[in-house]
């Protein structure tokens, strides 16, 4: 019998898209995956970009090693590792092995040293179906990993390395292979999208990239690039967007806060005023488009009057979606060891008034959608519940994303209808709240 694993992934979809990596090429090496508690070696792939997350996948190792059966395996992978492999071996003695992020193609050979090492006996043990994989209307695919940016807080460079671009070739690659399995929307990530080939000498890669993706996977309705940043959104790349109606108009940019002085702290595009006009240069080319971003509360330093800048920007820009962090201390980071770090309990209630201001905004954006029309993928049905009990109603309710929405990240849309699982559908919207927005699918 074939020895089972099973991946638990941790943090970004640049993580889902190495566990999936991972996942092929043991399928591959003739391994098969299974659901945990059938599993013979479970893999965690970690995140360790700040210290919620370094937690949040410390917590899963611990649990994992409290209810795994003696003859599972337990390997830990990804970022955490690739930080803080010594202390990890050092103080989890029940981990079979250790893999960073940046060795994640090895994973067969680790996986074999680990079951040589333990000496699997299946004799005796009942046969186990394959735990089937779920369809998938969505797929991240990888453009680009590592960072060269010199942002203060961030510890992605230590962890991930220098940016480099993959091969056009094998980006194609991967999304004519994502299209044959049926999938509806690819995804396109790195550390920083909009600098897919600067590696390479190319300023304008992105804009050269779009188009040969469209054309080689036509029957993909919707292609969406994630983590533009502020100074590498070129003309040619809004030209040639404007020209693709693949290309989904949303934009997710970081820009981690919108004072000066805090953003030359940080180490990032400090020049606002630069970012407005790029911002109204993207509106006007692109009709419809919605603007994402995060950014970070508490930064040390941060004054109340920077606080409330950053507050007067979210009024001005309306975004649409917003991810608020508060700042946290990464071990070897120049913001670590900034003076006049800011106390946990103003993070938390910035973080609070920061969320609030942005609801408000995101619910009067989503409210000029009642009425209209909006394009659906659906990606599963909704089951609803009063008091504990399901409730049945003649016609039932979906729930999928329009193009507004990013998978993982921002809301939903709810639609009664018929529809399959894959179906691009028509919702007229009904009803908005800050996040979600509800409707009827036209037949």
């Amino acid at each position: 019998m074939s020895i089972r694993f099973h991946i638990t992934t941790m943090g970004c979809p640049k993580n889902v898209v190495d566990s999936e990596n991972m996942t092929r090429l043991l399928e591959q090496a003739g391994y098969q995956e299974a659901a945990e508690q059938q599993a013979d070696i479970i893999i965690v792939n970690t995140c360790g970009f700040i210290d919620a997350a370094k937690k949040e996948s410390l917590g899963e190792i611990h649990n994992i090693l409290r209810r795994k059966r003696p003859t599972q395996s337990l390997i830990a992978a990804g970022c955490l590792v690739q930080r803080y492999e010594n202390e990890l071996v050092e103080q989890i003695p029940g981990l079979d092995a250790v893999l960073g992020t940046r060795q994640w193609h090895e994973i067969v050979g680790v996986v074999e040293r680990v079951a040589e090492k333990r000496q699997f006996n299946h004799n005796g043990r009942p046969a186990v179906e394959r735990r089937p994989r779920q369809q998938r209307t969505s797929a991240y695919l990888k453009i680009a990993d590592g960072c060269d940016r010199p942002c203060a807080f961030c510890a992605i460079p230590l962890i991930k390395g220098p940016f480099y671009s993959r091969s056009v070739e094998d980006i194609l690659a991967d999304a004519r292979r994502l299209a044959g399995e049926g999938v509806r929307e690819i995804v396109l990530v790195a550390q920083e999208s909009s600098a897919y080939d600067h590696d390479r000498g190319d300023r304008d890669g992105l804009a050269h990239l779009l188009p040969q993706l469209a054309t080689a996977v036509p029957e993909v309705p919707w292609i969406r690039f994630m983590y533009a940043y502020p100074t590498t959104v070129t003309p040619r790349l809004i030209e040639t967007w404007a020209a693709l109606p693949q290309v989904v108009r949303y934009l997710d940019m970081p820009l981690q806060h919108a004072h000066p002085d805090v953003l030359r702290r940080m180490r990032r595009p400090h020049d606002v005023e630069h970012t407005l006009r790029m911002l109204a240069e993207l509106r006007a080319a692109l009709p419809g488009l919605t603007l994402r971003t995060t950014f970070i509360v508490g930064y040390p330093g941060e004054t109340e009057a920077e606080f409330q800048t950053l507050l007067d920007f979210m009024s001005e820009v309306r975004f649409d979606n917003v991810g608020v962090f508060t700042y946290s201390a990464e071990d070897g980071t120049p913001a670590a060891q900034m003076p006049n770090q800011v106390p946990d309990r103003i993070k938390r209630d910035r973080y609070r008034r920061a969320m609030l201001h942005q609801q408000r905004i995101s619910l009067e954006n989503n409210k000029q959608w009642v009425g209209k029309p909006l394009t659906v993928l659906i990606e599963g049905r909704a089951e609803e519940q009063s008091n504990g009990k399901k409730v049945t109603h003649r016609q039932p309710l979906f729930v999928g994303r329009s193009y507004r929405q990013a998978p993982e990240i921002d809301g939903l849309v709810f639609a009664r209808g018929q529809a399959t699982i894959g179906d691009m559908v028509t919702v007229r919207v009904t009803q908005a709240t800050e996040y979600d927005l509800w409707g009827s699918i036209e037949q």
